[in-house]
């Protein structure tokens, strides 16, 4: 979800926040009002600009009542059409809690246990090791512990035409890096095949249109989806945008149902406030109980310990995952949030019981960290810390990692501008290509360019520009993907393989694709 889903948070991720600093002194009772009032507009103004944002939604629920819920910028800088609270964006990995929830509340139900395995409902159900197989747990689909690496895999899945029970069935390719169960490695595929269970246990009802019988229609939430199937053709939408590898540019639009109960919802900040004040109100909304307590509870208690250690960045100690919600403390309150990244958008959810207290932040551009500053400005407001500017903060300290990007790529430009004459003839790279996870990609010589096509991504391209040795300059045409070396396997004339690299937003690893 692109935490992106976290998807994509790209490049320089973090990239920044804008201006003066107000004077560090502590908030008084008043001061989250003053803030919100008297400061909120001109905030997030100054960090749209610093971090070249088209478009950004807000809504903060306090004590029952919506208190801030608007629209700032454009949805499209073409027409300059404006956002507001109703605006459409993909919502990405903050459907993960919708999931959980819907999984909580069928155990409620007696329809399933979270303990029973798996494989009692998805008999084809398989992970690299036979042994984690039979242990994994349906809990164990959500708890982003089954030993994969954060997002690996998902190169192949995300955006791609594998089904669902495609994705699933390849989930035994995943050569686990981490021990089962011991260490956190953030897993879109697990959460699908937990979504995949509710048609088992419920005769064939599917995860979206159990998600928007038991959840969405309740809260009236009817400007929320369940799928991105549609989503362009809809009135009222934020048009995704990235300057990750280059000017700021419009994106194509994720089709990300094959991953749906891990993030193919989209929403509003509108109707987002009916779902944090379900949340803030033990499952209740407008007096009527629309989820059971107990599975709402559920949902937060700990499935996977993140970390212990105190932030150096924030008022927080410890870091959990339950099912599909973080949760942490923040300056002695107990928060529970989540984040989501697609192409061109990132966005969080986040809620403090304690408080009464409810954020939600969506924007149409992934390269930046504004979306998480603005949340920690609006807890610190009301949670009486110290005013820092987060915005500020994050931009300091994603300086090294926007440097670095824009090094790397000129560097890759000055070894292609050599124009350098590979010693196997551009012919002879020509071919099919496969991964074991991926499937099969093909490769084409094009005048002085190889040009990659992707069975799984019909269209989505790579240009190879031959810089030296064996190495040559991948541009994929979708820029999410990225500007990296593609590094060929020569033994004798004879092209073997093919290393690719994409931003570690979609998938942290190298695939490695042999010439078969």
């Amino acid at each position: 979800m692109r935490t992106r889903f976290i998807k994509p948070l790209l490049g320089g991720l973090f990239a920044l926040a804008l201006g003066g600093a107000a004077p560090a002194t502590a908030q008084t009772a008043s001061a989250p009002n003053r803030f919100v009032a008297d400061s909120l507009d001109r905030y997030i103004q100054r960090g749209m600009r610093q971090w070249q944002i088209p478009g950004l939604a807000v809504v903060v629920v306090k004590d029952g009542q919506v208190v801030v819920s608007k629209g700032y910028g454009v949805r499209d800088l073409a027409k300059k059409e404006p956002v507001d609270d109703k605006t459409l964006f993909l919502i990405a990995s903050n459907s993960k809690l919708f999931t959980g929830t819907a999984l909580a509340n069928l155990e409620q139900q007696k329809k399933l246990s979270l303990n029973d395995a798996a494989t009692k409902y998805l008999p084809g159900f398989q992970l690299y090791d036979p042994t984690s197989t039979q242990l994994t747990t349906v809990r164990d689909l959500m708890g982003h512990h089954l030993g994969t690496k954060t997002f690996q895999g998902d190169f192949a899945f995300w955006d791609s035409n594998f089904t669902r029970e495609e994705i699933i069935e390849r989930m035994r390719t995943l050569k686990p890096v981490y021990q089962f169960r011991q260490d956190y490695g953030y897993c879109n595929a697990g959460f699908l095949a937990a979504g995949e269970i509710i048609p088992k246990v419920t005769g064939g009802t599917t995860w979206e249109n159990y998600v928007e019988q038991t959840m969405l229609k309740p809260l009236g939430m009817s400007n929320t989806y369940m799928l991105t199937a549609g989503f362009a053709q809809r009135p009222n939408i934020a048009l995704p945008y990235s300057n990750a590898y280059g000017p700021l540019a419009v994106l194509p639009i994720d089709q990300i149902d094959n991953l749906g109960p891990a993030g193919s919802m989209v929403s509003s900040v509108s109707d987002l406030a009916k779902w944090l004040q379900c949340q803030l109100d033990s499952g209740k909304y407008q007096g009527q109980q629309v989820l059971p307590w107990a599975a709402v509870r559920r949902t937060r208690d700990p499935n996977t310990l993140i970390s212990t250690r105190k932030s150096s960045l924030l008022p927080e100690h410890f870091r959990t995952y339950g099912l599909g919600v973080f949760a942490a403390d923040y300056n002695g309150r107990q928060v529970y949030w989540h984040t989501g990244g697609a192409t061109g958008y990132v966005s969080n959810t986040c809620f403090v019981p304690e408080e009464r207290l409810g954020i939600a932040v969506l924007t149409n551009q992934d390269n930046h960290s504004f979306f998480e500053a603005l949340r920690y400005q609006l807890l610190d407001a009301y949670l009486g810390m110290p005013y820092v500017d987060r915005s500020r903060q994050l931009w300091n300290r994603s300086q090294a990692a926007r440097d670095e990007t824009r090094q790397n790529i000129a560097q890759l430009n000055a070894r292609v501008a050599k124009k350098n004459k590979p010693a196997v003839a551009l012919k002879n790279y020509a071919g099919q290509y496969t991964h074991p996870v991926y499937g099969p990609i093909t490769i084409e010589a094009k005048g002085k360019q190889l040009m990659l096509r992707f069975s799984r991504h019909p269209e989505l391209r790579a240009t190879l520009d031959y810089m030296d040795a064996q190495d040559f300059r991948a541009t994929y045409s979708n820029l999410t993907y990225g500007i990296y070396p593609a590094t060929f396997v020569v033994d004798n004339g004879q092209v073997k393989s093919v290393e690719l690299r994409v931003n570690d937003g979609i998938d942290q690893d190298p695939y490695v694709f042999t010439r078969g």
